[in-house]
């Protein structure tokens, strides 16, 4: 299925910011990790009740270099104008996934009047040290697929499969790019900030924290504390599922959806 979006376009503070858009109805911020290798075509799955704006970070994607980018309070900056650019005229719900948990997560502590629920998928940032992340650095490349997924298969959907050298050659490019963006944004504290957990007490929307039970890069141990730290969250579990729920396990996106029309 060809999943088709609208793209918008805005000069956030010098950064040309590419938003895709699909869908019609409260409109729904989506914060996507730190890669843009498995698209927004799981966006489909929530278009018919919200409106899903899927904007590239600054760097990444399919927006504009951001050389300025130092950390996250760079990024939190970035969509506070955003936000101001798309001039909404109603509070969006608020999603994040991986690395975009943690900017969503950030975003909503010190701006949470500006959004309405909150929904996050497989966090990062929180850096417990009972649950330990998998190193990305410790993974050799040919392993990343089935890192990504419980299910390998999916994965490997993203990756160049060697038929097609000049994609493979687009492929690393754009790895390379995003990575290099990454590496300024964690350069201060690595994948996370160390008072994280004192930021999520001050998050009181609706929360909803979405987990793979068999996640092999963010481990599904720590949905909990993220749970009981938040004041109003609950957990969604999914089964056999890794670190790509949404694309791994579709249907996820109707439960999400009940979530945020509640």
């Amino acid at each position: 299925m060809t999943v088709t979006f609208d793209t918008l376009d805005y000069d956030i503070g010098g950064v040309n910011t590419v938003v895709k858009a699909i869908g019609a109805g409260k409109p729904l911020l989506f914060l996507h990790g730190a890669a843009t290798l498995e698209g927004f075509d799981f966006a489909a799955g929530l278009a018919d009740r919200f409106r899903v704006l899927l904007p590239s970070h600054p760097g990444m994607g399919f927006s504009g270099p951001a050389p300025h980018v130092s950390g996250m309070a760079d990024m939190l900056v970035h969509y506070l104008n955003l936000l101001d650019a798309l001039d909404l005229g109603e509070k969006p719900h608020l999603m994040g996934f991986s690395m975009g948990g943690w900017m969503a997560t950030e975003l909503a502590a010190v701006a949470r009047e500006k959004f309405d629920r909150v929904v996050l998928v497989a966090p990062a940032g929180l850096n417990d040290p009972a649950h330990p992340a998998t190193p990305l650095g410790g993974i050799a490349p040919q392993d990343f697929p089935a890192h990504m997924t419980h299910d390998v298969t999916v994965a490997l959907r993203y990756f160049p499969d060697g038929t097609d050298a000049a994609a493979a050659e687009a492929f690393g490019a754009d790895r390379a790019r995003e990575g290099e963006t990454v590496g300024r944004l964690c350069a201060p504290f690595g994948m996370g900030h160390p008072n994280l957990r004192r930021m999520l007490a001050r998050i009181t929307n609706p929360a909803l924290v979405v987990w793979g039970d068999q996640d092999r890069l963010l481990p599904p141990g720590q949905a909990p504390l993220w749970v009981d730290a938040l004041p109003d969250a609950r957990l969604l579990s999914v089964p056999d599922a890794g670190h790509l729920v949404l694309q791994e396990k579709p249907e996820t996106m109707t439960l999400i959806g009940d979530f945020l029309a509640a």
